[in-house]
């Protein structure tokens, strides 16, 4: 029998959510924090036009997206890279800059995929308790080791959906040493209000920052995957040699270029998330919940035992809608649950509070 690598034979694949619904019923997917709602019209005429020019091979270097999003966040569009979602950029960083030398730091509820990743490339790694569901700025420096290379921080965070302040991220980069890396992923940093959340692209000029966001969340382009990055000019070279060329293809190109340039949809996707989730969230409370605040699509919600959350989860599920058990992220009590349109989210209230009176 052919041998795979030691690595990645001792690896467990990577844990893909159950999203069906019992009884093969027709499942209301609230289980990935996909967007509520179908790309806008002008996405969808953009790739209409470009399906033509489907026998060409794409634009590796995603030129009039890569202009196109600098354009909206006055950025260098030289520093920007493009790949297959922003998961596709964080494993090049970490092929790039780890190795079984080095140790990968990161707070308890952090993104589980750089655990994955850590373990391709042999890193060891650390984590950092949480404080009511929020990173810790503290609690990562305490656990900084000499042979740290790469500290990662979500921003605002998954799966608690919960936001710190920028200035505590800024804060953060001046604690580390400067042969640290910093990895800030801010997937849903357009949910966010700019009061807490002003940019911090500036700290990539520092040469030892990096700057992750998706079109997969706020642009709803999530099925035609398509992530970017802001990095300073040596680690975008470093990371290029180990991306896959092409890795975007035309369509996604043209579509997140149209995505980003329609902000008026952007702006009405954000309040009508907002709008929806302080109403679920507001709901489910009033049932004596706790909910998380979120600065997400998404929020958390705490039934404070894994057994109510494993009978919430199973009692909504046999009502179609499917939502996200935690036990993964070691939070078992929990459940996270997108924000979909309104009426996903009346249904998904309304069989919370039946639910909640058969444990009454």
């Amino acid at each position: 029998m052919i041998r795979p690598n030691p690595t990645v034979a001792a690896m467990s694949p990577y844990a893909l959510p159950d999203i069906s619904a019992a009884d093969d019923l027709q499942p209301i997917v609230l289980a990935q924090n996909e967007h509520a709602w179908p790309p806008s019209a002008k996405v969808q005429a953009a790739v209409a036009a470009a399906i033509g020019k489907g026998q060409l091979y794409p634009d590796s270097n995603c030129s009039e997206l890569r202009k196109a999003i600098a354009a909206v966040h006055q950025l260098k569009a030289d520093n920007i890279v493009c790949g297959t979602g922003s998961m596709e950029l964080m494993s090049s960083l970490m092929l790039a800059y780890l190795s079984a030398e080095d140790r990968l730091l990161m707070s308890e509820y952090g993104y589980l995929f750089m655990r994955t990743l850590a373990k391709l490339v042999g890193a060891k790694v650390d984590m950092a308790a949480e404080q009511n569901y929020r990173v810790d700025i503290d609690a990562l420096l305490d656990k900084l080791e000499p042979d740290t290379k790469l500290v990662f921080v979500v921003n605002p965070g998954n799966p608690c959906g919960s936001l710190i302040h920028n200035d505590e991220i800024r804060r953060l980069r001046r604690a580390l040493p400067d042969d640290v890396l910093l990895l800030v992923d801010e997937a849903y940093a357009e949910f966010t209000e700019p009061k807490f959340h002003a940019p911090i692209f500036d700290l990539v000029e520092l040469g030892n920052t990096v700057i992750t966001r998706t079109f997969s969340k706020i642009y709803g382009l999530a099925g035609l995957r398509v992530g970017w990055g802001y990095f300073a000019d040596d680690i975008r070279d470093q990371v290029r040699k180990v991306l896959n060329p092409g890795s975007v293809s035309l369509l996604s190109q043209v579509a997140a270029r149209a995505a980003m340039e329609d902000r008026e949809t952007v702006r009405e996707a954000s309040r009508l998330i907002t709008e929806q989730r302080e109403y679920l969230s507001a709901a489910i409370s009033a049932l004596g919940l706790t909910v998380v605040p979120s600065q997400t699509n998404f929020i958390l919600v705490d039934f404070v035992t894994a057994e109510d959350a494993a009978s919430a989860f199973e009692f909504l599920r046999k009502h179609r809608l499917v939502v996200r058990p935690m036990g993964g992220y070691g939070l078992p009590a929990c459940l996270r649950i997108t924000i979909g349109t309104g009426e996903q989210m009346q249904m998904t209230a309304q069989t919370l509070a039946e639910w909640r009176q058969t444990r009454a």
